[in-house]
């Protein structure tokens, strides 16, 4: 089932479109024709081993990475257009990494950590924060159950409550889509249960859901539509009823697989 990019969206303007994109790394192709069409509200998952494409894929979209521009039939847009800043790009997508997590993990409280979200920075330093930027983030702490995190410094905390104070960072500028790139790393069962709990709830407050993960386990039930991705091609796009079968996991995973539903989730058996 080849991706699609003909899925009507209002005014016909999707909240994401890449078609052909593909970025080289130390002269390698890390993407190769990438084609993606996302909705403003969308949830999706895009699930592929490690070492897929499945993280440069999410650097593509932040422009740490950029295409190759000179091939025909290259389209790289954000709602709609060619070209966007930063600015622009903060109100789309939230982007949660585990690199930012690590780079958050040093001598700062949660507070200080979701506000720094407003300056783009790792922290405060001279930032100017405004009674609006405080309300905000109390409002944030607090919608995502961490206010008993507030002063407390993140290298004390769990790698589960960490992850929620850096989610809580990403959505400072209320972006239509969260970006969660191979997010329960590290995450015990306590942890991966709070973190689901979290992203259903983030899901259900109208904020769409880009999900990347090598992990069946994480695609929580609001999201209908799974890409598998595989040597840095998207290899499968449609319906996750579809998409997740014994066959499509197996050749994905190069390992025999049977795939078992359970309250909403899929879980991978018997390899």
């Amino acid at each position: 089932m080849a991706p699609s990019d003909t899925t009507p969206t209002r005014n016909n303007i999707p909240l994401l479109e890449f078609k052909n994109i593909t970025v080289m790394k130390d002269k390698m192709k890390i993407l190769d024709s990438v084609s993606l069409r996302l909705e403003e509200g969308e949830n999706i998952a895009i699930l592929g081993p490690n070492g897929a494409g499945k993280s440069s894929f999410i650097k593509t979209i932040n422009r740490e990475y950029y295409p190759l521009l000179q091939e025909e039939g290259v389209v790289f847009r954000v709602r709609g257009r060619e070209t966007w800043d930063v600015f622009d790009l903060r109100s789309t997508f939230g982007i949660v990494s585990n690199d930012l997590v690590y780079a958050c993990s040093r001598e700062m409280t949660a507070r200080e950590v979701v506000l720094s979200g407003f300056f783009s920075s790792i922290g405060l330093f001279r930032h100017h924060v405004t009674r609006e930027m405080e309300r905000k983030t109390g409002e944030i702490l607090d919608f995502l159950e961490i206010a008993h995190l507030k002063e407390r410094e993140m290298t004390e905390m769990s790698s589960g409550e960490a992850r929620r104070v850096v989610i809580g960072r990403a959505l400072v500028h209320d972006p239509k889509t969260l970006v969660l790139d191979e997010p329960t790393n590290s995450l015990d069962l306590h942890a991966l249960h709070t973190f689901r709990a979290t992203c259903r709830k983030i899901s259900r407050a109208g904020t769409g859901i880009i999900l990347v993960t090598h992990n069946l386990h994480d695609i929580i039930p609001e999201i209908t539509r799974v890409i598998l991705m595989k040597g840095g091609h998207f290899c499968m796009d449609g319906p996750k009823e579809d998409v997740l079968t014994d066959e499509n996991i197996s050749n994905l995973f190069v390992v025999p697989v049977r795939v078992r539903k359970d309250d909403g989730y899929y879980y991978a058996t018997g390899y």
